[in-house]
């Protein structure tokens, strides 16, 4: 009797709780906030430049003096002066007007030309080894080459654009509360591509499914004309595809990825080169996107975006064109419209019905939920032809991560190698594979140098910061009131740090519409003070606040990783949880920090650091003990008895200098200076810094203790086993370690797949081909529990509790 008492009060309590939390979010939050005068717009960084040392020329004449005294433009607000009339009616009809006002530039006798490209024609003729005129009658090869055109691409019906651009226009105005373009950066691409008179070919991020709907619809309003969208046939049933490909969408013919040897794929091939170079001649925008879709399992690049921009620098290099400009973009959203998909299964294919039910499910819940901000951005156009050119001359040697990191893990070596990891997870498709060696690094390289761009010039969302705010800093709950004041902090930290924003207001207004947007993760109390507690939901809650705030870790990775390299290297001086003073008492030498920081960025995945290809990773360490030093962390401090690292003055030069004959300059006098010692610093002393510490250590957290974990799960997995099983058999343990310790954030696919990935490339895993797919075994290096445990301690040094 007593136990069914507790479990009806437990109830009735619980009933009470939910009640009350829900009235908040229908209340504006119950209580009586300042009004905090907006904190935004004073100071907004320019983001976006192209890279100065591969594309000097582009960075120069290619930037918009006056971009930043251009403001914002909510592109779906259509009004009655958008169009050339006015009225009563008109107000009424203008979206229906505004479409019909769009200018839909001909496109006349592109099949033909196609077909009697030279390259379609050798290949018909038997020119080309291979090639389809070897026992084939021209007759049907013209056929063949016909059918995969239209596989391909289709003429654009510019009836079904209008169409479709009113319904699309009316379909964003009831989903999303606005869609946010900087008017200076259109400027400058209109301005890139009347100055040179060259095609344009935008680079994107990938966030949702709806991107490459939104997108061409967006620069297609702003007067680049109808964009060819090269879509991803996985995605689109056949109905779906026949209708994107008379709006403008390009899909890949299958037949172009089978071996260079088969006569179908070098057809299938040379159409493909003929209509991208029919693409490039008539200066037709392109959209290609270079990330993969979100909730996919692969890598972050996109083979088939690899695939495309292959195709558009083959074309500049053989002179079909003589440039290409290039536009990295990047859209973001408050919470991504679309659910991620399932990792473990190929992703369905988005047929008309499902689309028409997934508007219709849309249309039904406006006004019941809160619409999504979307902003849309576009980076400084740069050559493709400057970037050709002067990228080649930054390569330089790599090694394999199992060649730099193995023997350090392994306490056979202490020297970290004077080289660059090579680590590229995304696979290479036949088209690119036809492509010389040299161009397929090449475009690899090029693509992660634009997808840095891209996040680069990415603004955070207010959904990205207070996810970050609740998992990272106040994971047991927050008042209201601290959290006002932190959301503010946070937001300051990232535009100092030359990331843009994509939000603005009063405060209050801004934190009670991203808590509104997340209320499905965070709960909302009511205490004895009057304030609000804010308090983020255990179990998949977490996993989707870790999704958000990896939006704001590209602002503050830097420092991430300096924080994490600093808690490595006192590790084994200073118990993690010893008092900040204590750490402050230990000496960090300079070459000990740049140790520490190639260590962990040679363990982090390429897809999380997308570091320019250009840059080095000692110049990188560099720029991370800067920012430490910036963000006042680390001090400097003279060793005792040691002579200023600054005072050049007293050093003693050898007797070598002193006696060396006038005129004679075969070796560098800055050789016989005696080397200085190295610098030395501390951990700052001030209030503040324990608490940012810990911060910037929590924000690489979820990675590094999914890799803890991962190894030590090494001796409980059941090895051998396909790729995909043993990722199963690693999700479930960290789901199960979830339950158990609370780190719901490293429960997460995407995660167990980047440490099995990485472990295969350490040479913790090895992987031989089957008939049910790429097996994975343990390596004989690693199966002794000793060298198992010495890769996780050597993991666990980098985080932080």
């Amino acid at each position: 009797m007593d136990t069914m008492l507790e479990a009806r009060l437990q109830t009735q309590q619980r009933n009470t709780q939910n009640t009350q939390e829900t009235s908040l979010w229908s209340s504006g939050f119950g209580m009586k906030l300042e009004t905090v005068t907006p904190f935004l717009g004073k100071y907004r960084p320019f983001v976006g430049r192209c890279c100065q040392t591969c594309t000097p020329k582009s960075w120069e004449s290619l930037f918009h003096r006056s971009i930043m005294d251009l403001g914002f433009c909510n592109v779906i607000l259509v009004k009655e002066e958008n169009t050339r009339f006015r009225g009563w009616l008109v107000r009424r009809l203008c979206y229906f007007l505004w479409s019909l006002e769009q200018h839909i530039p001909p496109c006349r006798d592109a099949p033909q030309k196609i077909i009697e490209n030279t390259g379609v024609q050798n290949v018909i003729s038997g020119r080309v080894p291979a090639g389809a005129g070897e026992g084939q009658v021209p007759g049907l090869a013209k056929k063949e080459v016909q059918r995969i055109l239209g596989h391909l691409q289709a003429p654009l019906c510019p009836f079904l654009l209008r169409l479709f651009s009113w319904a699309l226009l009316r379909f964003l105005n009831c989903v999303f509360l606005n869609v946010q373009l900087h008017k200076g950066q259109m400027k400058m691409v209109h301005k890139a591509a009347q100055a040179q008179g060259l095609p344009l070919v935008f680079l994107s991020t990938h966030k949702s499914l709806l991107d490459g709907i939104l997108l061409p619809f967006v620069l297609f309003s702003q007067g680049l004309g109808v964009l060819r969208v090269a879509w991803d046939p996985r995605t689109c049933s056949p109905a779906l595809r026949a209708l994107l490909k008379k709006l403008g969408g390009l899909f890949l013919p299958p037949e172009a990825n089978l071996t260079l040897d088969s006569s179908e794929g070098v057809l299938a091939r040379a159409v493909v080169h003929a209509a991208i170079e029919q693409l490039l001649v008539t200066r037709q925008p392109l959209l290609i996107f270079l990330e993969e879709l979100p909730g996919a399992q692969g890598p972050r690049l996109s083979a088939l975006g690899q695939t495309w921009l292959g195709l558009v620098v083959q074309a500049v290099q053989v002179g079909v064109v003589p440039d290409a400009m290039l536009v990295p973009v990047a859209i973001t959203y408050d919470l991504v419209p679309d659910a991620p998909c399932d990792v473990f299964h190929a992703l369905a294919p988005l047929g008309l019905w499902t689309g028409a039910l997934a508007v219709l499910r849309s249309l039904r819940s406006w006004g019941h939920s809160p619409r999504v901000c979307v902003r849309v951005h576009l980076a400084q156009p740069f050559s493709l032809q400057e970037y050709t050119i002067n990228a080649r001359s930054c390569w330089g040697s790599r090694q394999t991560l199992e060649q730099l990191l193995q023997p350090i893990v392994l306490g056979q070596c202490t020297v970290v190698p004077d080289t660059e990891k090579e680590q590229d997870w995304t696979p290479a498709t036949g088209l690119l594979l036809a492509l010389k060696e040299e161009d397929q690094l090449l475009v690899r390289r090029l693509s992660r140098h634009v997808l840095n761009a891209s996040v680069t010039s990415s603004a955070v969302m207010s959904t990205a910061i207070m996810a970050t705010l609740l998992l990272f800093k106040h994971q047991k709950g927050v008042f209201l009131s601290q959290l006002l004041g932190e959301f503010s902090w946070l937001t300051e930290e990232t535009l100092l740090r030359g990331f843009d924003v994509g939000f603005s207001g009063q405060l209050r207004c801004l934190v009670q519409h991203t808590l509104s947007l997340l209320q499905a993760h965070v709960a909302l109390l009511h205490v004895q003070q009057g304030d609000l507690l804010v308090v983020p939901r255990l179990g998949p809650g977490l996993t989707h606040l870790a999704r958000l705030s990896a939006e704001l870790l590209p602002a503050f990775l830097s420092e991430a990783v300096g924080a994490c390299a600093v808690r490595g290297l006192l590790a084994g001086r200073v118990p993690p949880e010893g008092p900040w003073e204590l750490q402050g008492i230990e000496l960090l030498s300079q070459n000990e920090l740049y140790r520490q920081i190639l260590l962990l960025l040679h363990l982090l995945p390429q897809d999380l650091l997308l570091l320019q290809p250009c840059q080095s990773s000692y110049c990188y360490c560099q720029e991370v003990l800067d920012r430490l030093i910036q963000c006042g962390l680390l001090v400097a401090e003279e060793t005792p008895g040691s002579r200023p690292a600054c005072d050049t003055g007293r050093q003693r030069l050898s007797a070598k200098l002193l006696w060396k004959p006038s005129g004679d300059f075969t070796d560098s006098d800055s050789d016989d200076f005696e080397e200085a010692e190295g610098r030395y610093f501390r951990l700052s002393q001030q209030s503040r810094c324990p608490d940012f510490f810990l911060f910037l250590c929590r924000l690489l957290s979820p990675l590094l203790k999914a890799f803890a974990q991962a190894a030590t799960f090494l001796h409980q997995g059941q090895l051998p086993d396909t790729e995909l099983g043993y990722t199963e058999q690693l999700l479930q343990f960290l789901q199960a370690n979830a339950q158990e310790e609370g780190f719901f954030e490293c429960a997460d696919p995407n995660l167990a797949i980047s440490a099995i990935w990485t472990f295969r490339d350490l040479g913790v895993l090895q992987q031989t081909p089957s008939p049910a797919g790429p097996m994975l075994y343990l390596s004989p290096t690693f199966t002794s529990r000793e060298n198992q445990e010495k890769l996780e301690q050597f993991i666990r040094q980098f985080i932080c509790s």
